[in-house]
């Protein structure tokens, strides 16, 4: 090739970076001025009142979460509305709602990263960061569902003396693995993203103590060729071991159910149909998250409409192979033959739970169809609605899944409804409450959008 090809070919690259670029976030800034308009966020001494007052209700909800917790341990799992046949109540539910939440998270960071995708910049770190929190949350239900959580230890193969290891034929223990696994791989993932921010946060704090404690997690950053190049390098691997490792996970998750022989369970649809689910989830609750804070600091030069649109169309594909798994569970149980599975799904749809299955029914498949609308995919406010819808009904999946295919069993004697207490309510609620606290607390000291990269792409811009 020559030369003045090999130039022409440059300028061509050069231009269709700056026009994808200019597309995403309009006119050019410096890093200065993205690191003044994101960095000030952080370094600013006072939070403005709705983070206060937003703080007071996550606050609030994690006190409900300790109380609640405590009481379980002083009362045992009795509290709860759990029962025979009904072992598996809002605990499992609730993990299962979580996990799907935040393995979404940083998947969706590091498959737009692996395929080159520029409008991840403004939304990598929350969804990163929703991960994490994420999974805090659904980590403490299984404790909480043992029922001796003193003793959770016995699901790791520790060489003890009494020779009590776990069943590793257990889906159950396979989750401890995957789940501790991808959380490992996600906070480094985030950690490696956060380390140019930290040191850009290091240079411009005043205080001295926020200097030394940003200073050292930022690593002896300075911005080199070599560190840049070693951060990258890190960076794209970690990016490459978080992707098959949601699908994975997350299909670990499904074995929990996938593996039993209990009717509306037992279905090869459940890992694809859990990973399409935990993409639906978690892209409706990055909007949740993101709508509300992007108002809150008046970041609509960073996260625009079009960003709003891409997360948007993405839900709707993934609410589309959620639809095809219910149709084809729906399906299947018919076309198996089996009469336990053909009793199960008709009591699903037409038994005592029967408007909890219409309800999921609405809040997953007839409400997303409004997102074929361009208009409603580019208005914060519907769209936060109907993100919310999408969050509310895959909650009620969780609830219909493990609820239904349990009050009744094999025989008519082993049947029996499943009622929910307060305690129970007061566990979800308090869950919520740990996630916002940690969200908030997420965006008081660390920069919510990644401003190297940003910065970066800021240049292409000419």
């Amino acid at each position: 090739m020559s030369t003045a090809l090999k130039k022409e070919v440059g300028q061509a690259l050069s231009q269709r970076d700056s026009d994808e670029a200019r597309r995403w976030f309009g006119e050019k800034q410096s890093l200065n001025e993205i690191s003044e308009s994101i960095g000030s966020i952080v370094l600013q001494p006072r939070q403005p009142k709705s983070w206060i007052f937003g703080a007071a209700i996550a606050f609030a909800l994690l006190m409900l979460f300790i109380t609640s917790v405590c009481w379980l341990f002083y009362r045992d799992v009795g509290v709860w509305g759990i029962n025979i046949p009904v072992a598996w109540g809002f605990a499992i539910v609730n993990f299962v709602w979580w996990i799907g939440i935040g393995h979404a998270g940083t998947f969706i960071s590091a498959i737009l990263l692996l395929m080159h995708q520029k409008w991840r910049t403004s939304i990598n770190r929350l969804t990163e960061a929703m991960t994490l929190f994420a999974v805090a949350c659904a980590g403490t239900f299984p404790l909480l569902h043992l029922g001796r959580p003193e003793v959770f230890y016995w699901l790791f193969p520790y060489p003890d003396t009494m020779g009590l290891w776990p069943q590793f034929r257990s889906p159950l223990v396979w989750d401890v693995f995957a789940v501790s696994t991808y959380f490992t791989v996600s906070l480094l993932f985030w950690y490696a993203g956060l380390i140019p921010d930290l040191a850009i946060l290091r240079d411009r704090a005043t205080a001295k103590w926020k200097q030394k404690i940003y200073g050292v997690f930022a690593l002896g950053w300075r911005g080199s060729a070599r560190h840049w190049q070693n951060h990258q390098s890190a960076y794209l691997l970690l990016a490459g071991l978080a992707t098959p490792l949601v699908l994975s996970v997350h299909s670990v998750v499904s074995f929990d159910f996938s593996v039993a022989m209990v009717p509306g369970w037992h279905s090869t649809i459940f890992p694809p149909y859990f990973v399409a689910g935990a993409i639906f989830s978690g892209f409706a609750m990055v909007l949740n998250i993101v709508i509300p804070i992007r108002k809150l600091y008046h970041m609509e030069n960073f996260i625009t409409e079009r960003h709003l649109d891409n997360m948007a169309k993405v839900m709707l594909a993934t609410g589309m192979m959620v639809t095809y798994g219910y149709v084809m569970e729906a399906f299947m149980a018919w076309y198996s033959g089996d009469i336990f599975e053909k009793a199960m799904m008709f009591e699903r749809a037409f038994g005592a739970y029967g408007w909890i299955f219409w309800a999921l029914v609405l809040l997953n498949i007839v409400v997303p169809q409004a997102l074929w609308s361009k208009r409603i995919r580019r208005n914060a406010f519907l769209l936060f609605f109907v993100a919310l819808s999408v969050n509310v009904g895959m909650w009620v999946e969780r609830f219909v899944i493990v609820i239904t295919s349990l009050h009744r069993d094999f025989t008519p004697s082993a049947a029996g409804m499943y009622f929910p207490t307060i305690w129970d309510w007061a566990t979800l609620a308090g869950s919520v409450g740990l996630f916002l606290t940690l969200l908030l607390l997420f965006l008081r000291f660390l920069p919510l959008i990644a401003m190297s990269e940003t910065g970066k792409q800021m240049n292409e811009i000419k």
